[in-house]
């Protein structure tokens, strides 16, 4: 039998909601116990010069084992 992490961090995925990423969690057995948002950049070049961009929002849960 396969030990599962007690820790386990789930991505919201492009054209997945919240709620979908948290069925995916109780689905493995992980309830999410901290939720984290990080921006995107992407690098353009403007002008001759290469400058940093907001993309996206990206959302990610931490959960825990139940």
């Amino acid at each position: 039998m396969d030990k599962k992490p007690n820790k386990k961090k789930f991505e919201v995925q492009p054209g997945e909601t919240i709620s979908d990423c948290l069925d995916r969690m109780a689905e493995e057995g992980y309830s999410p116990v901290r939720r984290m948002e990080e921006p995107v950049f992407k690098e353009v070049k403007k002008n001759g010069k290469i400058e940093q961009e907001y993309h996206e929002q990206r959302i990610v849960f931490e959960g825990k084992l139940q």
